[in-house]
């Protein structure tokens, strides 16, 4: 009995073998790839979190003359409001404004408003700069004059600073909206902005003023516009 349990004891206090090789290279290199996509989804997280975050954040607010300035070189109509936007040709952000301002056209009623759009066109810069996808897309929008502001003067006068900036004005001159017509960067959809024009030229003449936040890139040249949006 002595001998038998002493067996036992040895039997019981034996090592477990461990594992070959060829089996553990496996487990670790699954562990890995598992701490990788880890870490991969948190990455990419952050930088969505961060892109949803700059796409909700609104430019600079342009500071418009309360009436049309005198000197500008863009004709008011005298009869009916007349409704200003400023793009950066470069800003990617602006094909949203564009479309918005398609769509606002396509329902718009009378008085149907006059409608130019100021492409920032700096002297520094050949034409076809400012003559690309963004400018054939404005001028496909039916009633819309295409204009190249030329080192900026118009985006000046007007106190525009960031892409996408639209502007409507009275026919006697009056500012009736200043602000962007998207609900965010890059994206097209129902806004407050554009319904606020929309909004203005169905009540014009008796029309009061409002504002909406502008997203896009800066028209300022010390603010170089992101190109990715």
């Amino acid at each position: 009995m002595t001998v038998g349990n002493d067996r036992e004891r040895v039997v019981a206090s034996a090592p477990q073998a461990s594992p070959p090789a060829d089996e553990r290279a496996p487990r670790r290199r699954n562990r890995a790839l598992a701490a990788f996509g880890c870490l991969w989804l948190a990455a990419a997280g952050v930088v969505a979190w961060r892109l949803q975050v700059y796409d909700a954040t609104p430019g600079r607010m342009a500071r418009p003359p309360a009436h049309w300035p005198a000197g500008s070189a863009v004709a008011r109509a005298g009869s009916r409001p007349t409704l200003l936007m400023f793009v950066h040709p470069q800003c990617a952000c602006s094909s949203a404004s564009l479309e918005e301002l398609s769509r606002l056209m396509a329902r718009a009623g009378a008085p149907r408003p006059a409608v130019a759009v100021l492409f920032l066109a700096p002297g520094t810069e050949s034409r076809d700069w400012w003559h690309g996808d963004l400018w054939r897309s404005a001028t496909a929008i039916p009633g819309v004059r295409v204009l190249g502001d030329v080192d900026g003067r118009e985006r000046s006068r007007f106190g525009a600073f960031t892409s996408g900036q639209a502007m409507l004005y009275g026919a006697t001159g009056e500012l009736l909206f200043s602000g962007g017509i998207t609900p965010a960067r890059c994206r097209a959809g129902d806004n407050p902005g554009r319904r606020a024009v929309a909004e203005r030229l169905r009540a014009w003449p008796s029309s009061e003023g409002s504002t909406a936040a502008v997203f896009g890139c800066s028209l300022v040249a010390d603010e170089p516009p992101d190109t990715g949006g």
